[in-house]
């Protein structure tokens, strides 16, 4: 994602949400854990990134702020007491820049990706130990002029397969098209697969999600490519051999278009979102089976509806229903949190009301499920506009 410039700053807001409304319990009502204060703070602004769980404690990212203003790792207390635990430098120190996907625990290191910064400025694979000492394992060259194809300019998360870390980078590669790679945690990287080099035209593009590891394949989704141009999901073995599972048909087949966040495995069927596409173009939530079977389970109505519009975050299972969120849209135009069923009942639980009510606005990241409740991001909104953490309860 590209930096927020100062100008367009706005609060951001995590929030907590249980899934009650699904359940026939009165609407849930919306808490702020907390507002990030950006520069004047030294704060995080911008937290693009889902959240993770270690020992009831949130950890997270945000995009900018800090002390060099290029992103943060933090921590949070659902009580609300955050903690900057690394402030990025950037250029400064040959350090990465700008983190968008969510971090991977991996035995109590964290490991995550930078969309830019490191010692070629096209992103980085860091770590960083749970009291804030950061170390940049790789940092991605792209096409560099000197004989090295190599990724860059990451924008998901990581995924560990047996101690190794599998990863896409939307950038780089032989064709520009992005990456599939491997990194050790000592820092071995190696590219398994460059979009395009295996079926041209029909191949995926741009790769923007995590990985999800399912009995020895890993399933992806890409912004572009596929064989109408509207994004893929795709398979990648370990060794490299790459297949494109389905290709998007876009709005003018009723299906999806232009899928950016992963997958998730329920009961062997996998769960999606496309931003946009659909029945009226505001994005859907889809599934597919491992071979390719691939169906809407549900169309976003958009503003005319009052439902959500542009689902960015992947989704989360929860007792045999989805929940995710969507940017924009809900009641008031700053996004929702909401629920569906397989079977494509929709409920929005939670509609933000942005600058308003100093809520959150605009939530980018998943969702995260800790005994019922869950906790998200808003990218903006909050009581000084930076994005918040935020919870609901019924």
């Amino acid at each position: 994602m590209t930096p927020i410039s100062a100008a367009t700053l706005v609060l951001l807001a995590v929030v907590i949400v249980t899934p009650a409304q699904a359940a026939g319990v009165r609407a849930p009502t919306e808490k702020v854990i907390y507002s990030f204060q950006g520069v004047v703070a030294s704060d995080g602004a911008y937290p693009v990134s889902s959240l993770i769980n270690i020992g009831g404690t949130l950890y997270g990212m945000t995009n900018i702020g800090g002390a060099s203003d290029y992103g943060t790792i933090f921590k949070l207390t659902t009580a609300g007491a955050e903690t900057v635990l690394y402030s990025f430098q950037g250029v400064v120190a040959s350090d990465g820049a700008y983190p968008e996907g969510s971090l991977l625990n991996v035995g109590g290191m964290l490991y995550g990706l930078t969309g830019n910064g490191g010692a070629y400025q096209v992103g980085t694979v860091f770590s960083a130990t749970l009291g804030g000492t950061e170390t940049v394992v790789h940092s991605f060259r792209g096409i560099d002029g000197i004989g090295h194809v190599d990724g860059a300019f990451p924008s998901a998360g990581l995924t560990n397969v047996g101690g190794t870390l599998y990863g896409t980078a939307g950038g780089g590669g032989e064709l520009g098209g992005g990456t599939v790679f491997k990194v050790t945690s000592a820092g071995t990287e190696k590219t398994i697969y460059a979009a395009g080099t295996n079926g041209g035209s029909i191949d995926a593009s741009a790769y923007s999600s995590d990985l999800l590891h399912v009995l020895g394949t890993l399933y992806g989704t890409s912004y572009y490519g596929g064989q109408y141009g509207y994004g893929a999901v795709f398979t990648v073995q370990p060794n490299g051999t790459e297949s494109v599972v389905y290709s998007f048909k876009g709005s003018g087949a009723g299906d999806g278009a232009y899928p950016w966040a992963g997958l998730v495995d329920v009961g062997g069927t996998l769960y999606g979102t496309t931003i946009y596409g659909g029945l009226y173009g505001y994005g859907t939530v889809f599934k597919i089976t491992p071979s390719g079977a691939e169906s809407v389970v549900y169309s976003f109505g958009g503003p005319g509806v009052g439902d959500g519009a542009f689902p960015w975050a992947g989704l989360i299972g929860v007792g045999g229903t989805l929940y995710g969120t969507t940017e924009q849209g809900g009641a008031n135009g700053y996004g929702t949190v909401f629920s569906v069923t397989p079977a494509g009942v929709e409920t929005v639980l939670y509609s933000f009301q942005g600058a308003v009510a100093s809520d959150g606005a605009y939530p980018y990241g998943s969702l995260l499920n800790i005994s019922g409740t869950l906790y998200g991001t808003t990218e903006q909104g909050g009581a000084s506009g930076y994005g918040t953490v935020f919870a609901v309860k019924p």
